[in-house]
């Protein structure tokens, strides 16, 4: 039999170029403040969490949308010493700034790439604009629109955090798709399946309100996370309770090698200089 060829996703560079580009990680920092980080018991928001690689941010920097339509409504400001051709852009206008992608993505016939911001990584006052790109024949870069929600809020980036995360996904795919709402009596099997889940799952909770179990183990079905049904039936074979997504791989002797290939370094503990009343250029101008 056949094997399909695997996926290809190569990032081409120009020698200026040093992207920076890892797998993305799993945490998120309101998931780690909540009680025990009982958030990461939800596989469904730890595997979409991981489920892409991210382009982080070549330096710190703070914006601010003063609210008006063109392009000077928008103030970028990075740290001093900071080379301008890295620093994110007004260019659209109506309150959006601009990273520029160093990179050409190519990925195997029919396949696209999904572009946006990292799941349940909400920031305050600004939100992703995501994006599909035919990467397997288009010799473009692309940029990652990011736009603000609310005037007169200082956003920031540190060195190093994400602002684009991304994956491949089949062209024609959803188009083949053939949706429909049935009644669950239709499908006699998953009926059962879900009642007897519903069933034990009231009655687990009686006996969480009766016992006050400590471990945080014994607080949690965990029936999904472990890939089992109701009556510990095994689900599907290939059930994932962690992605292991593969670094970009570099010529060990190419000068355009990604620079977090080492590791990250600490972000920066100064903050460039801008706030909701201050009324300063962009720097990027």
């Amino acid at each position: 039999m056949n094997e399909d060829p695997p996926v290809t996703l190569t990032c081409y560079v120009h020698e200026a170029w040093a992207p920076r580009i890892r797998p993305a990680g799993s945490k998120r920092q309101w998931m780690e403040d909540t009680q025990e980080r009982y958030a990461y018991r939800c596989l469904p928001l730890t595997i979409a969490n991981t489920h892409g690689w991210e382009i982080l941010s070549p330096c710190t920097f703070a914006a601010i949308w003063r609210g008006g339509k063109g392009v000077e409504a928008v103030e970028i400001h990075a740290e001093n010493g900071t080379p301008v051709h890295v620093v994110p852009t007004s260019l659209f206008g109506h309150g959006t700034i601009t990273f520029h992608v160093e990179g050409i993505f190519r990925t195997s016939p029919g396949w696209n790439l999904w572009v946006g911001g990292a799941p349940n990584a909400a920031k305050d006052g600004i939100a992703p604009l995501g994006g599909v790109i035919e990467t397997d024949w288009s010799p473009y870069t692309f940029t990652m629109n990011w736009r603000f929600t609310r005037p007169n809020h200082v956003v920031r980036w540190e060195k190093d955090e994400p602002f684009c995360f991304f994956f491949p996904v089949q062209r024609g795919v959803l188009d083949a798709v053939q949706p429909e709402i049935k009644p669950l009596k239709d499908a006699p099997e998953l009926d059962k399946a879900f009642t007897d889940w519903a069933q034990s799952r009231k009655m687990f909770q009686e006996h969480v309100r009766r016992t006050k179990p400590t471990a945080s183990t014994d607080q949690w079905q965990k029936l999904y996370y472990r890939g089992v049904g109701p009556t510990e039936a095994p689900g599907a074979p290939d059930h994932q309770t962690k992605l292991h997504l593969a670094p970009f791989k570099t010529a060990a002797d190419s000068a355009a090698g990604c620079p977090v290939q080492g590791g990250l370094s600490e972000p920066p503990h100064t903050s460039p200089d801008v706030s909701a009343d201050s009324k300063g250029g962009s720097s990027d101008t």
